[in-house]
C-alpha cells in the first residue's frame, strides 16, 4: 500500500488501524519511550525494503524489532547470551536494545547475518502507547523515523517532514521524552564485562557496566 499519508492522533482505535496497515505491508510512524520510530511487518521482505528506502538507509545497517514483552522472544526463537540476560532483567522494559541470537525457526526477515550466526537487536519499550500497539500488531521491525544520517525526531510533525508520503500512517502520541535513542549492547567475550556498547543512548555505558558489577540496579540514575 502506498499513497497519501494519514496523520491521526492516537486513540483507542489506533492499535487496530496500525495492525491493518502493517498486515497490508504498509509503513507507519509511532511514538516510543525514546524517539518516534518507523515500523513495519518484520516478516514481510517487501515492507522491510520500503522501510529502508523511506529512510534512505543502507541495507548494510541493521534494524530493531519491537516487542510487547521479553517473553515474546521465545515465540520468535530469539535468545540473549550472558550477560545480556542480566542487563535485560535490570533495564527492560526501557531504552535498552540487546543483540539477541537467532535460532533456526525464527520467522523474522530482519536479522543481521554475522560470521558466527544471525543476530537481532530487540526492544521492549517502556511506553503504554507503544505496548498497547504491540499487543495488537505483534512484533514490529523498527528504526528511528528520520532519514539516515539526520537527527532522531521527537514529534510526529518532525517525522512527517523527514519521511513524507513514503509512510502510510503517522500516529501522533505527543512529544517523546527526548531526542536520544536507545542504548545498543552486544555480548563480547573479549571484554572484561562481557559486553560491547555499539551505541550509547539514553542509558550511559557507565550505568550499564555498573549493573554488571553489582553497583547499581533498576531505578538508579542514568
Amino acid at each position: 500500500m502506498q499513497g497519501m499519508s494519514r496523520v491521526m492522533t492516537y486513540d483507542s482505535r489506533s492499535p487496530q488501524l496500525l495492525s491493518q496497515v502493517v498486515a497490508a505491508g504498509g509503513l507507519a510512524v509511532i511514538p516510543t519511550d525514546t524517539v518516534y520510530g518507523i515500523v513495519c511487518d518484520p516478516c514481510n521482505d517487501a515492507a522491510i525494503d520500503r522501510l529502508f528506502q523511506a529512510k534512505h538507509r543502507p541495507r548494510t545497517k541493521s534494524i530493531q524489532v519491537l516487542l510487547d514483552g521479553v517473553q515474546a522472544m521465545d515465540r520468535l526463537d530469539l535468545s540473549l547470551p550472558a550477560p545480556l540476560d542480566r542487563l535485560s532483567d535490570a533495564l527492560l522494559p526501557g531504552p535498552f536494545s540487546p543483540i539477541a541470537l537467532v535460532g533456526s525457526s525464527c520467522p523474522l526477515r530482519t536479522p543481521r547475518r554475522e560470521p558466527e550466526g544471525p543476530t537481532q537487536a530487540v526492544r521492549v519499550p517502556d511506553s503504554s502507547i507503544c505496548r498497547a500497539l504491540l499487543q495488537v500488531t505483534g512484533p514490529l521491525a523498527a528504526s528511528s523515523a528520520n532519514r539516515s544520517g539526520n537527527p532522531s525526531v521527537e514529534t510526529v510533525q518532525q517525522a512527517e517532514s523527514e519521511l513524507g508520503d513514503s509512510v502510510d500512517l503517522y500516529l501522533d502520541g505527543g512529544p517523546t521524552p527526548g531526542s536520544v535513542a536507545s542504548t545498543v549492547v552486544e555480548a563480547d567475550k573479549n571484554d572484561p564485562d562481557g559486553i560491547q556498547v555499539l551505541r550509547q543512548g539514553v542509558i550511559g555505558e557507565t550505568r550499564v557496566r555498573a549493573i554488571l558489577s553489582g553497583q547499581t540496579s533498576r531505578g538508579e540514575g542514568q
